[in-house]
């Protein structure tokens, strides 16, 4: 498929907000926009208070950075309506990519605190990078996290993603879609998103097909005739017992079998699904047609998913729309993009830390790395540990004790375990060096990083919490800055 954006619009430099421009001049005017520096574009909390997140939009990210430049359009609109002199106006207009990016690819868990993306480079550069990829990120995270609780919820029945009508506008619908595959969704009812990253399509028909007609079973049979080897019937436009079923099944007997076919499915799309899919089965067996699917949709989400299923209903496959593709509940995955060091006229790297009276807004200061911890016996995910990049102090098999940043003294030492990095290296001084994997290869990868998960993590309620902890370097460092920053106090 295209690695290109769907939509075209390669070009997305202009997707700042204004404040990374006015910064941007004042970074040339006082003579700093070479000086290199680190940003850590990470999330606060887990939307819905899960136990997990799943990063997406990698692509996307890599898609804006590789085409970024400023055409004379742009220039213009900042030079006439907005009056930036000539000096910054020179450097957008030679303005070449030179940072180096690293990213934990898609399909990943992830957690709290922990960098999603890493960018050194120039202060300028950097700075201006923020809004387009916390957009991308936190759009496809937010989707992809909330779609592999709702595939969670179905317990292997196929999901269908249907939301494209209830997105907020054309980008969220197709990147939403391909948010949702990543992360398990069996397919879309977005044609774009098939046509441009290769998502299986789904979709048959709407109720407006059943009342074109003036008879129910004629619409039935016209559709069964135009699609005799994939006929699935919506069957909630009148009455789903005393007309939709009885409908679909005298087409499956007059229509599709003397063809030598069989009725695929029927779909429920209003009314009380358990009840309406118990008896759906009921008669449908009864008439001999035990291998037509059921499918339900109407607002559907994890809790509703779960709930049915609880109950017995009989469903086989699930349409799930708004309450997916807008992340309802919580439609905000709250990334944010924090400067976190800036290297010095020595090549030295000074540590920076954002401290807040709020604990959750104090940020993590230094070069790091995202190192992860797996039990060496069951190949679960123990925890992950935020260290000095190139710091001596890696774990190399021997015993490592892991502790709570904030509760210090809740520690544990870590024996038989195996160990990754996360973050990959994307762009080495602006030149792109890794190749995208497909979103075949990203969805396998994305189910296999789920199973790496104890149960207690992935649960809807009150889920384990799971461990991101400092190393003791890492966490020193934080602590001392913390102390230094505090004003002096004052006594009279």
């Amino acid at each position: 498929m295209s690695n290109q954006m769907w939509n075209d619009r390669t070009n997305m430099s202009m997707l700042t907000d204004f404040y990374e421009l006015t910064m941007g001049k004042g970074y040339l005017d006082k003579g700093v926009a070479n000086t290199d520096v680190y940003f850590d574009l990470f999330f606060r909390g887990v939307p819905e208070h899960g136990g997990y997140a799943v990063m997406a939009g990698v692509e996307q990210a890599i898609e804006y950075l590789s085409n970024l430049h400023f055409e004379d359009d742009d220039l213009s609109f900042l030079k006439e309506k907005y009056a930036f002199d000539d000096a910054f106006i020179e450097y957008l207009r030679t303005f070449k990519f030179a940072c180096d990016v690293w990213m934990i690819p898609e399909g990943t868990v992830v957690f709290p605190g922990e960098p999603l993306v890493k960018v050194k480079g120039p202060i300028l550069q950097a700075q201006m990078l923020e809004t387009a990829l916390l957009c991308t990120i936190n759009h496809q995270s937010l989707i992809a996290t909330k779609t592999a609780r709702i595939v969670r919820a179905a317990e292997g029945r196929p999901v269908m993603e249907f939301g494209a009508r209830r997105a907020q506008g054309f980008d969220a619908s197709v990147l939403g879609a391909r948010a949702a595959y990543i992360a398990g969704v069996a397919g879309t009812s977005c044609t774009i998103c098939g046509q441009h990253f290769g998502v299986p399509l789904s979709g048959t028909m709407a109720h407006s097909w059943v009342m074109l007609f003036d008879d129910e079973f004629e619409a039935f049979a016209s559709y069964a005739r135009s699609y005799p080897d994939k006929t699935l019937l919506l069957v909630d436009t009148y009455d789903v017992l005393k007309s939709g079923i009885p409908n679909a099944i005298r087409c499956a007997k007059e229509v599709l079998e003397p063809m030598g076919k069989r009725l695929l499915g029927i779909r429920i799309d209003s009314g009380d699904l358990t009840y309406m899919t118990q008896k759906s089965r009921q008669m449908l067996d009864e008439a001999g047609l035990t291998d037509c699917k059921i499918t339900v949709s109407n607002a559907l989400d994890e809790y509703l998913i779960r709930d049915l299923i609880n109950q017995g209903a009989c469903i086989d496959s699930f349409g799930v729309g708004e309450r997916l593709i807008t992340s309802k509940a919580e439609p905000v995955f709250g990334g944010v993009y924090k400067i976190c060091a800036v290297v010095d006229s020595d090549g030295k790297v000074i540590p920076k830390m954002k401290v807040s009276e709020n604990a959750a807004k104090v940020t993590t200061p230094c070069d790091k790395e995202i190192v992860r911890f797996y039990d060496g016996a069951t190949g679960k995910a123990l925890a992950d540990v935020l260290m000095v990049a190139g710091d001596d102090d890696e774990p190399n098999g021997e015993p490592y004790t892991i502790f709570d940043p904030i509760e210090k003294w809740k520690a544990k030492t870590l024996t038989n375990y195996t160990t990754r990095k996360l973050l990959v290296k994307i762009f080495d001084k602006g030149e792109l060096i890794y190749k995208c994997p497909t979103i075949e290869e990203i969805r396998a990868y994305c189910t296999k990083e789920i199973d790496t998960l104890w149960e207690s993590v992935k649960r809807f309620e009150n889920p384990h919490n799971y461990y991101v902890d400092l190393s003791p370097k890492l966490w020193q460092i934080k602590n001392d800055l913390l102390f230094s920053y505090r004003a002096p106090s004052t006594q009279e």
